[in-house]
């Protein structure tokens, strides 16, 4: 009876500690398989092929507008061929779209640091420390990248 408790009142604690609902990798897991576009889009960044990925997450982003992955996608693609103007805008609209979207905060705070905004930087690492309650990649990550920025 007592273990019973315990053990009741140990996952009432880690339900207390984790989020009602995941946080936001990708809104819909699903859209590589229904957007063509997307699909190759993922490939090309895959392969580092850039333009490709611009121009495939272009395509998407007319049929899913609102979708914070191709947004933060863009974002990535752009940040690789230096057009960080873009970059930051698609990454500001990921964000716009979903908050706690850990994957926009981390390359955003990674692409200010390239540019030499390190308070900028710091309000994305700021925001993933919030998002992620549990250790996680992105926060990893970022925090990685201040410490190569560092040196």
């Amino acid at each position: 009876m007592r273990l019973a408790a315990v053990v009741l009142a140990m996952a009432v604690l880690m339900a207390m500690l984790v989020p009602a609902h995941a946080d936001p990798v990708e809104m819909d897991a699903d859209l590589a398989a229904t957007d063509q576009d997307y699909a190759a889009a993922r490939q090309a960044i895959a392969a580092k092929d850039w333009h490709a990925a611009i121009t495939h997450l272009r395509k998407a982003e007319a049929r899913n507008p609102d979708h914070a992955d191709v947004q933060n996608y863009l974002g990535y693609a752009h940040r690789n061929v230096g057009q960080f103007d873009s970059a930051f805008r698609h990454y500001r609209r990921a964000i716009e779209l979903e908050p706690r979207h850990r994957g926009a905060h981390e390359y955003i705070g990674e692409a200010y640091l390239m540019v030499g905004d390190v308070p900028s930087a710091e309000k994305h690492l700021a925001a993933l420390r919030a998002i992620c309650l549990l250790p996680c990649e992105e926060l990893a990550d970022l925090e990685e990248a201040f410490a190569r920025h560092r040196r």
